[in-house]
């Protein structure tokens, strides 16, 4: 089955800072092998049946397999009842003025942070936690559904697939006739499907936009939300020193141009302000949700980073800025002369460290320089590689059936900087019980604002080390650092 994708974000910050990582560390050339999936397996939490329970028969449909891989990719499924229960209210609503008022819509919240939506054509809608965290009213979470029920409505993930297999075809014959000739024709096919892509947002954005409005909702809550997601975009960006990369070939337009447009279809509709935002509801149902990464993958505290459900933490140089993303934890030094890369693998108990080190998995290592050493009670080993602009310390650690690969790269490994990246590298450790216990994730707290309190007081109570004013500033929708409202409800993150 065709998955109907939502990309509201201006291009996938997550993606393009693990392009950056990747770039950074050019030399690895991992083997098929490798576990690239954030330290290994689904956790599978289900207590065992007992002996005599009777066994469930029946065929997996593919609709059901479908949103159990999606569900898998993003991080499992978020259980806040309240939530779901007001986000299929809104779709209820929705459905109803829609092209399809008979259909009956679900709402899936995935448990990740990044800022994401889609759906399927059999009615399953997906929203991300980020998603939710960074919405600011009813009205504008109901534009980001109402466009994934346009993209379904719309039939543009069926047009998308037609375009797609007409543009292979005429490919494979421009080939056979002439070679230059085919790469110039598939060339211009991957032009036509960015363009064919970006004409299907503007179109779900329309037809989003007025499927709110129709339902009651404030039809400016898209241009919001979409300025919101600029925002994050650049916001995530400059704290990991990325620029923000052209999208001449991107499938989606720049958000600038789909906030104008979006603007543009609000005002023939109605004037601002006539509609529901219904912003006090939404806060409510989104108050004391977890925000940021799940404990379930590990979490990232500054420069600290802790799995409490495989047990082990390890602490990053100074100056480094950590990313958890669905392969690796990724980070980046300012001014991006220096990254580094944590992921595991899992390696037979009868290969040594030191042999795994020397298999050819990492470009350039200088088997010379491999050494075993022990961190904190564990086995590892250590080498140096090269390739290109960039110098190596490799790091490898068994930690029971896994080994753990942390990988600092530099283009000027001195002494000084080699010596922080192995003292990283014996930071890494098990982590007692009472450790993983107490590794608990970030909230979304929905507070009320005092006579005495301001932007700054209300940024100083976000537990975040990192731009805690920006992210104030962001995530209730407020461009600068001005007066706060007594008595009107903000949203900050609490530990």
């Amino acid at each position: 089955m065709s998955v109907t994708v939502f990309e509201w974000q201006s291009g996938d910050v997550m993606r393009r800072w693990a392009r950056f990582a990747a770039a950074s560390l050019i030399a690895l050339n991992l083997a098929a092998c490798a576990s690239l999936d954030p330290f290994g397996k689904p956790a599978n939490d289900a207590p065992p049946l007992p002996p005599g329970a009777p066994r469930i028969t029946g065929v997996e449909t593919p609709e059901s397999s479908q949103h159990k891989r999606l569900v898998d990719m993003f991080g499992g499924e978020y259980r806040a009842y309240a939530t779901e229960r007001y986000l299929n209210n809104i779709l209820a609503r929705l459905a109803a003025v829609s092209e399809r008022p008979g259909e009956t819509y679900r709402v899936t919240i995935l448990n990740t942070p990044v800022v994401n939506a889609f759906a399927l054509p059999n009615g399953n809608v997906y929203v991300t936690r980020g998603m939710l965290a960074l919405a600011n009213d009813s009205a504008e979470l109901a534009a980001v559904m109402a466009h994934e029920l346009a993209h379904i409505t719309a039939g543009h993930a069926g047009a998308r697939a037609e375009l797609e297999k007409d543009q292979q075809l005429i490919s494979r014959v421009a080939d056979v006739l002439q070679k230059d000739r085919g790469t110039q024709v598939q060339a211009r096919g991957i032009a036509s499907l960015a363009n064919f892509s970006r004409q299907q947002e503007f179109e779900a954005d329309r037809l989003g936009i007025t499927m709110i409005a129709k339902a009651g909702y404030d039809p400016y809550g898209a241009s919001r939300f979409l300025a919101a997601l600029g925002r994050s975009s650049a916001l995530r960006a400059s704290l990991f020193n990325q620029r923000a990369q052209a999208q001449e070939m991107s499938s989606h337009p720049s958000t600038p141009e789909r906030v104008n447009r979006a603007i543009s279809t609000a005002r023939a509709i109605s004037a601002p302000g006539i509609g529901e935002a219904a912003r006090d509801d939404y806060l409510s149902a989104i108050d004391n949700n977890e925000f940021g990464d799940a404990t379930s993958e590990g979490v990232v505290r500054g420069r600290r980073y802790a799995h409490p459900r495989l047990g082990f933490g390890f602490l990053a140089p100074d100056g480094f800025m950590l990313e958890n993303t669905s392969q690796a934890v990724l980070g980046v030094i300012a001014g991006g002369a220096e990254a580094l890369r944590l992921d595991s693998v899992t390696v037979s108990s009868e290969t040594s460290l030191e042999t795994y080190l020397a298999s050819g998995w990492i470009e350039g290592l200088q088997k010379d320089t491999i050494q075993s050493l022990t961190v904190n009670g564990l086995p590892a080993a250590t080498a140096l590689a090269k390739a290109g602009e960039w110098q190596f310390r490799v790091g490898v650690v068994r930690l029971g059936s896994d080994v753990y690969r942390l990988i600092f790269a530099t283009t000027q490994l001195s002494e000084r900087s080699d010596q922080k990246f192995k003292e990283s590298l014996q930071s890494f450790r098990r982590l007692s019980n009472d450790e993983a216990g107490r590794v608990t994730p970030l909230r979304l707290q929905i507070v009320r604002a005092s006579e005495s309190d301001t932007v700054q007081t209300l940024a100083g109570r976000m537990a975040l080390s990192d731009r805690p004013l920006e992210w104030f500033l962001l995530l209730n929708g407020l461009d600068r650092p001005g007066p706060i409202k007594a008595g009107e409800r903000y949203k900050i993150i609490t530990e």
